[in-house]
């Protein structure tokens, strides 16, 4: 199953399709419509650190945008069984990503990675933050003793993620980006250019005015709202935690090399 080497478009899809990270996914239907509810009907949680206000309150309007950006099925009366994510959209925004990295490269700019998914997709941003450094960008280090009433803000492998009880922690929170922003602030450095996370820490940036550009399932709808809408650049569908984090290795592999970083 492992592709060497770099792979073509059509060897990505292909092994999306098998490893599941694209395609029929794991995620239920009856899971997406019931979080596609969750953020129309305001619970924060579900927002990913963004400032929806009272523009997505129809969950028939959630699911639309997600057909299109995302490609689970877009009919509303199809309420439980297999969801899918299109591999091809998913392969169109990892494209549209690797223009923002090049171009971050190019200007030697300073950019944050950050993920609320480290199960799944730390070594994604960890690879993706050691191409940067190497063409000559800042990796951001994260001011010291930053915490949220989830646990402590830390940075593992240029990657900031969230730490409770000596554990890496899933979150959907955008609060762990506000302490990062905001104790730059404190310390009189400049904010990032670009931010490259997925759930509530690319939400919360972008929100916030800093470029930024993410990963996120199709469960998590936010991310591509604030992508319509043109608060997040780019946001890329994808399955965030399959049964092996080297599962998303081609795809990394398919991403540097776009972005002219290998």
């Amino acid at each position: 199953m492992p592709i060497s080497g770099t792979p073509s478009r059509a060897q990505l899809v292909d092994h999306l399709v098998r490893t599941r990270i694209a395609g029929d996914v794991a995620t239920p239907r009856e899971n997406n419509l019931s979080h596609y509810r969750q953020l129309a009907n305001g619970v924060r949680n579900y927002w990913l650190g963004l400032e929806l206000g009272d523009r997505w309150t129809d969950e028939q309007d959630v699911l639309a945008v997600m057909a299109e950006r995302v490609g689970v099925n877009d009919d509303p009366e199809y309420r439980y069984g297999q969801d899918t994510i299109d591999p091809e959209l998913t392969v169109d925004a990892l494209d549209r990503m690797a223009a923002r990295l090049r171009k971050a490269a190019e200007d030697r700019q300073r950019v944050l990675f950050a993920t609320g998914h480290p199960g799944g997709l730390l070594d994604v941003h960890r690879a993706t933050a050691a191409a940067l450094r190497a063409a000559g960008c800042e990796i951001v280090v994260i001011p010291d003793g930053l915490q949220t009433d989830e646990g402590y803000v830390m940075q593992f492998a240029d990657v900031a993620v969230l730490e409770h009880g000596a554990t890496l922690w899933h979150t959907h929170s955008g609060e762990p980006m506000r302490a990062i922003l905001k104790g730059l602030e404190r310390e009189g450095r400049p904010l990032p250019d670009l931010v490259v996370a997925d759930h509530g820490w690319a939400g919360y940036a972008g929100q916030h005015g800093v470029d930024s550009v993410g990963y996120a399932d199709c469960n998590d709808p936010a991310l591509f709202l604030a992508e319509s809408e043109g608060t997040v650049q780019v946001v890329v569908p994808l399955d965030d935690h399959v049964v092996s984090p080297r599962h998303y290795d081609p795809m990394t592999a398919y991403l540097l090399a776009a972005a002219g970083l290998v």
